[in-house]
């Protein structure tokens, strides 16, 4: 995929792929098969033995912390025996906190497990939290529970020679201060100018993000612009080429329980190639997780249905006879999201409609394996496919061949597919990692690169 390519598809612009649609149906339908295979796989701790000591190395002990919503790096905040590492596989103690129901109210359950030199080691200490206490001081206090159930490992290796324990009559827990309030921000501008005697091209794109993300909210806004003009000129012919698309996207999300979510997307959205002038839209939505969300690190099953209104004026008259138009749409999506020490796979399937004429409708399915390398690379296979009965949208006057060579205005179709093969390297701050899987997967900070074949 070139470059123009890629900044069409940033902006939501259709970039056809050659080849046959049914490979990668195939591959998607193939994704929901393994996916539903491994969902019951759960690791198996093994009993508890007798451990060796360890010989003496430097350094912290390694540390892989599972503890949806909670900020990980906040619950071993302040001290430098243990060291959090973004891959369990790497940890020496993985940590997993869960909330389980008792009598007379809630328990958390903090287990450690050992692995490498401390294979066989496993502990689970429980937390009742007190009625009235808010959700930092729990956080603050199931921090000192990890930190104290790491000491039977610490005391195991050189560190445990120089720890020092006391015991303080009153503790103050303290909420995780960041300065920028969780909000992650990022900016990128692009041009791109090429030529030579016949033919010139220019490109300039721009995109703004803003994203806050905690246990209880998501929020994200999305500004893009992209302008592309290009002039041939040769022998007896001269012509010149031109697109461009502004967008802004916001998405609003609210926990409210450990199943349900609720929010609303909005947008304003321009392009010359879907032959739109300008597009307003609002669409409340409700998602429910068939898991809790507090094994979204594990496995997701989520459903969600979204309704929303539109309004929209054209640049040309459409294929329908209209110039501006009010629509009403309905979607609904299922999507089942499986992580295990070695990778994730996930699938989504949806559907959409407009309430008006129920025969304009769309389906798709995509398919997602990535499998992990080491740490902060992986290997991806993604496809996907789309049967569209929606194209509303379709100039009354056509395409011309130069515009449809070029790709500056949408053609009619009934299928789109793709099929990518490729690696991914992330890197990036662990703090403002903060796991918030509702209404999709977004992350709170950090780089991702992808290299497609």
């Amino acid at each position: 995929m070139n470059k123009r390519n890629q900044h069409r598809k940033a902006q939501g612009l259709k970039v056809s792929s050659a080849g046959s649609g049914r490979s990668c149906v195939f591959i998607a339908a193939l994704a929901i098969l393994i996916a539903l295979f491994l969902q019951n796989a759960q690791p198996a701790w093994g009993q508890p033995r007798d451990v060796p000591p360890l010989k003496p190395g430097p350094g912290p002990i390694r540390v892989f912390i599972d503890a949806p919503p909670m900020d990980p790096a906040s619950l071993i905040k302040g001290q430098s025996f243990a060291l959090l590492v973004p891959d369990p596989r790497e940890a020496q103690v993985v940590v997993r906190i869960t909330l389980e129901p008792a009598k007379g109210g809630d328990v958390f359950k903090v287990a450690l497990t050992g692995q490498h030199e401390f294979d066989g080691m496993r502990d689970v200490l429980p937390y009742v939290p007190e009625p009235g206490r808010k959700p930092d001081e729990d956080q603050a206090a199931l921090g000192q529970i990890v930190q104290l159930g790491l000491m039977r490992f610490v005391a195991r290796t050189p560190q445990g020679g120089r720890v020092r324990i006391s015991l303080m009559d009153q503790v103050s827990p303290t909420a995780v201060v960041d300065p920028w309030n969780f909000w992650v921000f990022s900016l990128n501008a692009t041009s791109f100018l090429s030529g030579q005697e016949s033919y010139r091209s220019q490109m300039w794109f721009a995109s703004f993000s803003a994203v806050r993300i905690t246990p209880e909210w998501k929020i994200r806004l999305a500004l893009n612009g992209v302008y592309e003009k290009d002039h041939y000129d040769y022998q007896d012919i001269v012509y010149d080429s031109s697109l461009n698309s502004q967008s802004v996207r916001g998405l609003v999300v609210r926990s409210l329980d450990d199943h349900w979510s609720v929010g609303a997307d909005f947008s304003v959205f321009g392009s010359s190639f879907s032959n739109t002038g300008l597009a307003f839209g609002l669409a409340p939505a409700i998602e429910y997780d068939i898991f809790p969300y507090s094994e979204s690190t594990k496995r997701q099953l989520r459903v969600l249905y979204r309704l929303g209104i539109q309004r929209i004026r054209y640049i040309d008259e459409t294929i329908f006879d209209k110039k501006a138009e009010t629509l009403f749409q309905e979607e609904l999506s299922g999507t089942l999201e499986l992580k295990r020490s070695w990778g994730t796979i996930s699938t989504t399937l949806s559907g959409s409609n407009y309430l008006n004429d129920f025969s304009k409708y769309r389906l798709e399915l995509n398919g997602e394996v990535s499998v992990r390398i080491f740490q902060g690379l992986s290997f991806n296979i993604e496809g996907g496919a789309s049967w569209i009965h929606d194209q509303l949208n379709l100039a009354k006057g056509g395409a011309s061949i130069e515009d449809v060579l070029l790709q500056r205005k949408q053609i009619a179709t009934n299928y789109e597919y793709f099929f990518m093969v490729g690696f991914s390297c992330s890197f990036g701050s662990i703090r403002s990692n903060v796991v918030n899987p509702r209404f999709g997967s977004s992350g709170g900070g950090g780089f991702s690169m992808r290299i497609s074949m």
